[in-house]
């Protein structure tokens, strides 16, 4: 499945081709896209490439080649400026109200004395991919797992937050903020793009995005390039 933005630079450098038989140049891409530089459309077009809608031909400058269109894809005009929300609650799912005197409780769409999560696919503990916002699934969590509030959870991929204690294939559980404390694992959303888990630290007015592995290094941005989509509360490991 492609995201919004990669969706929204496919159709255009088909129509782009359709119109001209020239693909466009980065610096079109980017302003079509609004985005703010050429290297979130490199990202976009390396994972437009690996998931088999492109081509990069050789020794060839500017040359891209559509290989085929998805079955079903929303008009980019209509995807314009929107970003990535991870606006995954619906009703109760997912929201944990304060608890009653009571031990038995029960949430909606989830096992009696239980609060359902909906799983919202994958984010990278290492260089970052695509968070997704499809829902998938839900997992069932114990309310005394989690702080009150709306949450959703996400399946690791990578391992540059071992050191933390999170392992590839891990699925972690946010809790749906957009503001996090120094020293709190975050999901960050880079340039409207890119979602990642890292440790949030703040440098004066930059905000530093760090691994728990000395394998990978520290990135640091503008307060303007990350916001965040929410804290990690909780993990689940299957062995």
């Amino acid at each position: 499945m492609l995201t919004k933005k990669q969706s929204e630079l496919l159709r255009f450098i088909h129509e782009r081709l359709k119109e001209t038989g020239v693909p466009p140049s980065f610096d079109e891409m980017k302003d079509a896209l609004d985005l703010r530089s050429k290297s979130g459309i490199h990202r976009l077009i390396i994972a437009l490439e690996e998931r088999g809608f492109i081509r990069r031909l050789p020794n060839r400058a500017r040359a891209l080649e559509v290989l085929r269109m998805p079955d079903s894809s929303t008009p980019p005009e209509l995807n314009r400026n929107k970003k990535f929300e991870p606006s995954v609650i619906e009703g109760n799912l997912g929201r944990v109200r304060s608890l009653p005197a009571s031990p038995s409780r029960e949430e909606d769409d989830g096992p009696r004395g239980t609060v359902a999560i909906p799983v919202m696919g994958r984010i990278a503990a290492g260089t970052p991919i695509t968070a997704l916002q499809n829902r998938s699934h839900t997992i069932s969590l114990p309310p005394e797992m989690l702080p009150q509030g709306e949450h959703y959870a996400l399946e690791v991929r990578g391992d540059s937050m071992i050191e933390a204690g999170i392992f590839d294939a891990d699925t972690v559980v946010i809790r749906k903020q957009d503001t996090a404390e120094t020293g709190d694992i975050v999901v960050a959303l880079i340039d409207d793009e890119e979602a990642t888990l890292k440790r949030l630290r703040r440098r004066g007015a930059s905000i530093a995005l760090e691994a728990a592995n000395p394998a990978y290094e520290t990135r640091i941005f503008g307060p303007d390039r990350v916001r965040i989509q929410g804290k990690l509360v909780s993990l689940i490991r299957r062995y």
